[in-house]
């Protein structure tokens, strides 16, 4: 009797797992897929794992998530999307200036409780070397970045579930030491 039981605790974990294969198959054979998902399955399978942990497209993660680096990021502005995509605030806004610092706000909608975000500064930005770093937007964008930030914080004090545990695409390339590999060959291109 204890064979039976482990064999049916077992099948459908496994007949799980080949339906997603088949399934990623299926994505990584399209062509409206990004470059690492394209005839990939392990990363497409990884794809289809988030999608289901945070309730979203497969192919909206897909678009999204960003390896920089080999850590696995979200676009910022897909981490707003989701936030506000989830049901669970009303949607979030960005109260603030460029001089003042911006920070994100919303309800959340089960208690009507405001929710902020912490506040981004340029002098935030300047002290952890994200305004000097080669190729930064900071220095062209740097309301847009400010918000992006913001978005990032809130995601991962309020809706971690989210972004699970993610640093936003920004982020990790604002906290690496080393340029990314398209800012490097554009670098490499002029100077020749």
């Amino acid at each position: 009797m204890e064979n039976k039981t482990e064999l049916t605790q077992t099948a459908a974990p496994l007949s799980a797992f080949e339906t997603a294969q088949r399934q990623a198959k299926a994505l990584s054979a399209s062509d409206l897929v990004p470059q690492q998902y394209k005839n990939n399955v392990a990363n497409t399978l990884v794809a289809l794992e988030i999608a289901n942990r945070i309730g979203a497209s497969p192919l909206m993660v897909m678009q999204n998530l960003n390896i920089i680096h080999g850590r696995p990021s979200w676009g910022s502005s897909f981490i707003i999307a989701a936030i506000n995509g989830s049901g669970k605030f009303t949607a979030l806004r960005f109260v603030g200036d460029l001089a003042k610092g911006i920070k994100a706000v919303c309800q959340e909608k089960a208690t009507g409780e405001t929710l902020e975000g912490p506040t981004v500064t340029m002098d935030m930005a300047k002290a952890e070397g994200w305004v000097d770093k080669a190729g930064s937007k900071w220095k062209t964008m740097p309301e847009l970045m400010m918000r992006y930030r913001a978005a990032a914080f809130f995601g991962r004090l309020y809706a971690p579930e989210i972004t699970m545990g993610m640093h936003s695409t920004e982020e990790v390339i604002d906290i690496q030491h080393e340029e990314p590999k398209a800012v490097a060959a554009i670098n490499e291109a002029i100077k020749k």
